[in-house]
């Protein structure tokens, strides 16, 4: 059994919508004594470690979050989110955090972790509004899964099931921002594998599985995200452990239990659509 300590979306920084940043820190101090007093084998960051404001401002916030992540006892391995690269590069980011931030597999024993840093920076101008992801990062997922030989978690910023974004603060009335305009290629690539399949990530600030062609799809609620919990943080951090079935619970004011068995069958292709049926007819 893998026990993995997850947090996601800090948003350290001014409160921003419903994204309380400014109770960021002192959350992340606790989650820090939460995760040391666990003794997971790994502590995993999903992204977004502040709200962005311009480069100087965002190189003294990541600081200070890398500052309280050098206090866990377990290995951590960071994924960067899209308010991450608004202003900084990947590069800036490792310097501050001491880490390697390109695309990563990790051996777990009965299992191994993909890192699946994908380009997370949301583009602004034309012609490329939006995320737009990289072919090479999409061909290292597929070459990395058609190796595959054991149970992979595949770990991203941007989660890519396509799943409904109703009720969502953020994305109800956004939903091209919710994930990659290429998402159905992603899928696709997920299909390659021959081995049981895990996705989870961060983005979208709230608790959700969706398993998709056999894959269950997670997404876990943000440090401190309030639209869930009536105005206060979240709370939230998660705990997942990996063996012959998957468990994961988040803690804190926005709680989530699942318990999952990952398989390497893939699902019948669906269905052409009816009306083409009719009008052919």
């Amino acid at each position: 059994m893998t026990r993995i300590a997850i947090v996601t979306d800090i948003h350290h920084g001014a409160p921003s919508h419903t994204k309380r940043g400014d109770t960021a820190l002192d959350l992340m101090g606790q989650f820090a004594d939460w995760a040391n007093a666990e003794k997971p084998d790994l502590v995993l960051d999903l992204g977004d470690r502040i709200s962005d404001i311009d480069t100087q401002t965002d190189l003294r916030l990541e600081g200070e979050v890398a500052d309280v992540f050098a206090r866990l006892n377990a290995p951590v391995y960071h994924i960067c989110g899209n308010h991450d690269r608004d202003h900084l590069t990947v590069a800036e980011n490792e310097e501050i955090l001491g880490v390697d931030l390109h695309n990563q597999v990790i051996d777990l024993g009965d299992w191994q972790l993909v890192l699946w840093r994908a380009d997370a920076k949301i583009h602004r101008t034309a012609p490329r509004i939006g995320f737009d992801l990289p072919e090479a990062d999409l061909l290292w997922l597929s070459h990395t899964l058609q190796r595959a030989t054991k149970p992979t978690l595949i770990a991203s910023h941007v989660p890519c099931s396509g799943h409904s974004q109703i009720g969502n603060y953020y994305f109800q009335r956004n939903e091209s921002l919710s994930t990659y305009p290429q998402a159905d290629r992603v899928r696709e690539v997920l299909a390659q594998a021959r081995v049981p399949l895990v996705c989870i990530a961060g983005h979208v600030h709230w608790n959700t599985v969706t398993t998709v062609d056999g894959t269950p799809h997670i997404t876990q609620q943000s440090l401190t995200e309030s639209f869930t919990t009536a105005g206060e943080p979240a709370r939230a951090w998660g705990m997942l452990e990996l063996g012959e079935t998957v468990h994961w619970q988040v803690f804190g004011d926005d709680p989530y239990e699942a318990r999952l068995t990952p398989s390497n069958q893939r699902w019948t292709a669906p269905l052409q659509p009816f009306l083409s049926k009719l009008a052919a007819e």
